[in-house]
């Protein structure tokens, strides 16, 4: 974002940072493709695989459908070791595959062990609703948490948090992604009870990373436009300032929506 200083007539907009190239290092790509990798094979492969493998070798289809979900949940505690953290994300995942098991080994339903994704997707939908009623919506803080408080696009963002027009777009975010979360959570429970276990096994797996990759670009499509007209806004503020009585408009930073793109935690 663009610095703001106070000039001798009205605001003076450094924008020399705005054009720095965004693209990433090879660095950041090829953490990137490994993290994609991981995905794929051990959250989506793996599992699909197992169960086949195990319903062909005649175990029961919930035994089967529990087993394959040793892979993502080693996934999860082998990155909590190596970061020595548990985070968001990864703690959904545990919670969904836990409650899966346990009210799948109970009932020897599978169709409730295929409901592991439908309870962690519906109860973080509504705690983004319910933040919207708390200080700071849930997607603000997780952004922030993603990015790093001590980091300079952190603490970028923690000084932003004053302006309305910044608090607004992180609310519009949070209020999206909640009711985005809750309508994955019923279409998941539809899937579950309309098709086949096999069926409803794949698109369990593959629909959580459709359905993300759909509201991140939205997110950053959203945040994009707010930016631009962040930027306007700056203009006509610049031009009463120079000019007084031309315009009454109440600026906000030309950057203010910069972060507001920032992805989302996987989840499941």
């Amino acid at each position: 974002m663009g610095d703001l200083r106070p000039a001798r007539k009205g605001l003076a907009v450094d924008a020399s940072r705005d054009a720095e190239p965004a693209a990433a290092t090879k660095p950041e790509m090829a953490g990137r493709l490994r993290s994609i990798a991981k995905i794929v094979i051990i959250d989506v492969a793996a599992p699909l695989i197992a169960y086949s493998l195990l319903r062909s070798a005649g175990m029961s289809t919930v035994t089967a459908l529990v087993l394959s979900g040793v892979f993502p949940a080693l996934a999860v505690a082998i990155g909590a070791i190596q970061h020595r953290r548990l985070d968001v994300v990864g703690a959904v995942v545990l919670a969904g595959i836990l409650t899966g098991t346990v009210l799948g080994l109970i009932s020897r339903n599978a169709r409730l062990v295929l409901m592991e994704g439908s309870v962690p997707t519906a109860l973080f939908g509504l705690a983004c609703l319910g933040s919207l009623w708390m200080r700071r919506p849930l997607m603000y803080s997780f952004a922030v948490e993603f990015i790093g408080p001590e980091t300079a696009r952190g603490r970028e963002m923690i000084s932003l948090w004053r302006y309305e027009g910044f608090r607004h777009v992180f609310r519009i975010i949070t209020a999206v992604w909640g009711v985005g979360f809750l309508l994955e959570a019923a279409l998941r429970v539809t899937i579950v009870y309309s098709t086949s276990t096999g069926t409803a096994l794949a698109l369990s797996k593959i629909m959580p990373y459709a359905w993300i990759g759909v509201f991140m670009a939205w997110t950053v499509a959203y945040g994009r436009d707010q930016e631009k007209k962040g930027r306007r806004m700056m203009a006509v503020a610049t031009a009463s300032v120079e000019d007084p009585g031309t315009s009454d408009t109440d600026p906000q930073p030309a950057g203010i929506t910069k972060t507001a793109g920032r992805p989302a935690p996987r989840h499941r």
